[in-house]
């Protein structure tokens, strides 16, 4: 009888064990930014993008230009970037700034200087998670990861073995400093986006995309 037991089969196992326990880093309301001490669970938020907000109302027409401060990267004891290099968080929040400048340059005029029409974006990076080298590419050609993706595509939640990317985002009236708007928000690709499972930081890029893009929604 051959006992040999091939590497496939172990990673098979592998899989399933993590899959059923995926539920991925929770993003929290971090003690060390600015808007903590403002922001609630969002009830309305079902998928668990954005667990945590403040918002008054505003009218965003009204602003025609935006200060976008310099990404900070999250130093506070409550992070959660797990082992993530402080090279890595450089690329990230390098990354961060340059697609939400692109983005939200496309709605505003950029500008440094404060005025009654103009809104200054604060984005702090506070916690990401790499991609798992091999087994993220690998569950999206294997049954059971395959399966498991597809129901977490359904639901709007992360893919196995995926990377994600945890911020918050603090927007305020330029010319009074008052805070109108802020939220921690966890983003990641679609759970069937092959493309996002290859690179350990290609997840978190793709969900920095997609959070620029829904800020950018959020005022129209």
């Amino acid at each position: 009888m051959n006992r040999s037991i091939k590497p496939s089969h172990l990673l098979n196992a592998a899989l399933c064990v993590a899959l059923a326990g995926c539920a991925g880093v929770q993003p929290a309301r971090y003690s060390g930014i600015e808007s903590s001490p403002y922001l609630r669970s969002d009830p309305q938020d079902k998928s668990g993008r954005v667990p945590y907000r403040y918002a008054l109302p505003a009218d965003w027409h009204q602003y025609r230009k935006l200060i976008l401060d310099p990404v900070a990267v999250y130093r506070g004891t409550d992070h959660q970037f797990g082992d993530l290099t402080d090279q890595d968080k450089s690329t990230l929040a390098a990354y961060m700034g340059d697609t939400f400048a692109k983005k939200l340059g496309k709605r505003f005029e950029l500008t440094s200087t404060p005025g009654p029409d103009t809104l200054r974006v604060k984005l702090t990076l506070t916690g990401a998670v790499t991609t798992t080298t091999f087994a993220g590419a690998f569950a999206h050609f294997d049954l059971a990861g395959n399966v498991y993706n597809g129901v977490q595509a359904i639901r709007g939640r992360e893919g196995a073995f995926t990377g994600s990317v945890i911020y918050a985002v603090e927007i305020r009236d330029a010319a009074t400093n008052r805070l109108i708007n802020a939220y921690v928000t966890k983003q990641y690709p679609n759970a069937m986006n092959i493309g996002a499972s290859f690179g350990a930081l290609s997840a978190a890029k793709t969900g920095i995309d997609k959070g620029a893009d829904a800020l950018v929604a959020q005022f129209d």
